[in-house]
């Protein structure tokens, strides 16, 4: 049952004045800190419930195609994008003093699980494991990252939709992709969120009394544009080549120089979906492999180079104004091409034990990525695998696209993010 704010705070049993809402304008950044009384704003119920049906319309999605939906851990050994930005987990352990001193020191020099643990950034090298006995399998489960950044486009915790199923064709992935979104938008209009979100915006735009940064102006023509078929394709090569142009004839300035060896920065990726998804999304393919994680097979005019492969077969998906919200590619399934891959980045594979004892499964190579501890995943082509690829997903990054709030920290109902974590 829905009860109006106002007739909440009636029945409170504190002074009006003392509520930490009043009515009269809130700026957004004032909201995130009272996130679970932010929570009885309209605005906020509606957003939540976008959230349900969403994730009832892409669980509904998978079953439909029979992929298995599983529950990786949040706790791991690992850092599965090698850029260390983890949260590491430890806990506060008294050990019991009928330890040996030497039990008890190895506690103490190792906490609680005797190595290095950390909150997942991603999932998708446990959901590998699956794929040996299982051709097609997904999850949406929380993701951290400790990022010190406080862009609209970033947070500490979110949830990440990531899949992996059996494929040689990175096509295939990417279509797999297209279908989803298109569905999950389908499926959306057809329960009236779109006309409930332009009016809710229409109503907080015009009174100022929710505070959250948004635009309902275009809200109509972004759906629009991820219902049609057939999104542009692009290589990087292609699109680095497309922003040097445009430069030099004068049509743009960038902040950031175009170059092929300095990657696509937001600027660059909000020109290439303007310019060659014409308000569809826009799937950018064949990254250089330096700029991408190890696991990457290589694209496949390149597959028989080796470690010689310049670009990697993987995509990241653009949309309009908030760009990156895909990344997926193929994996490198072969035991060999794996290691060279693994040991160019100077990544380690197994714990590395100092002096004292104690063991350490994150150690720094001389390219400055971190790794240890990955052996189990070396495991799953040792002992047989097949070919495969798959994606991540930023379920949040889409809900603020289809809300039209451009602030993530606005469509999370606990954001956490740098320097906070309320409630």
């Amino acid at each position: 049952m829905h009860i109006p704010v106002a007739i909440a705070k009636k029945r409170a049993k504190v002074p009006l004045k003392r509520y930490p809402i009043q009515k009269k304008f809130q700026t957004a950044e004032y909201l995130r800190t009272v996130p679970h009384l932010r929570l009885r704003l309209p605005i906020q119920a509606l957003l939540a419930r976008l959230r349900s049906e969403s994730d009832f319309l892409l669980t509904q999605f998978f079953r439909d195609r029979d992929f298995l939906r599983l529950q990786p851990p949040i706790i791991t050994s690992s850092d599965c994008e090698g850029a260390g930005e983890v949260f590491t987990v430890a806990a506060q352990v008294t050990t019991p003093a009928s330890l040996g001193d030497g039990e008890q020191a190895a506690i103490r020099e190792g906490g609680f699980f005797r190595k290095p643990s950390f909150l997942t950034v991603s999932s998708q090298l446990h959901l590998e494991a699956y794929m040996h006995e299982h051709p097609k399998v997904w999850t949406l489960s929380p993701t951290f990252r400790a990022e010190k950044s406080d862009t609209p486009r970033h947070a500490s915790e979110f949830q990440m939709l990531e899949v992996e199923l059996r494929t040689q064709n990175l096509a295939e992935v990417m279509d797999l992709v297209e279908d989803m979104i298109r569905s999950l938008v389908q499926g959306l209009r057809k329960k009236s969120f779109l006309e409930q979100l332009v009016a809710a915006k229409t109503t907080w735009e015009q009174s100022g009394t929710d505070g959250l940064e948004g635009d309902c102006q275009h809200l109509s023509s972004r759906w629009d544009g991820l219902e049609k078929t057939s999104w542009p394709r692009i290589t990087y090569e292609a699109a680095v080549r497309l922003l040097q142009d445009s430069v030099k004839s004068g049509e743009s300035e960038f902040i950031h120089e175009p170059n092929k060896d300095a990657g696509l920065h937001l600027e660059h990726e909000k020109y290439i979906a303007i310019m060659v998804g014409l308000g569809q999304p826009v799937f950018v393919t064949d990254y250089p492999r330096a700029m991408k994680p190890f696991y990457m097979l290589p694209s496949a005019s390149q597959v028989g180079q080796g470690e010689s492969a310049e670009t990697a077969a993987c995509f990241d998906l653009l949309l309009p104004e908030i760009c990156e919200v895909v990344g997926g590619s193929l994996r490198e399934h072969r035991l060999q091409n794996l290691e060279a891959a693994m040991s160019r980045r100077h990544l380690d594979l197994r714990p590395i034990h100092d002096n004292s004892g104690s063991t350490n499964d994150l150690s720094t190579g001389p390219a400055g990525i971190m790794g240890g501890n990955l052996e189990w995943y070396v495991d799953l082509r040792r002992f047989g695998s097949v070919p495969h690829g798959g994606f991540g997903f930023g379920f949040d990054r889409l809900l603020c696209y289809l809300s039209g709030i451009r602030n993530i920290k606005d469509v999370i109902p606990w954001p956490r993010h740098y320097g906070k974590c309320d409630c």
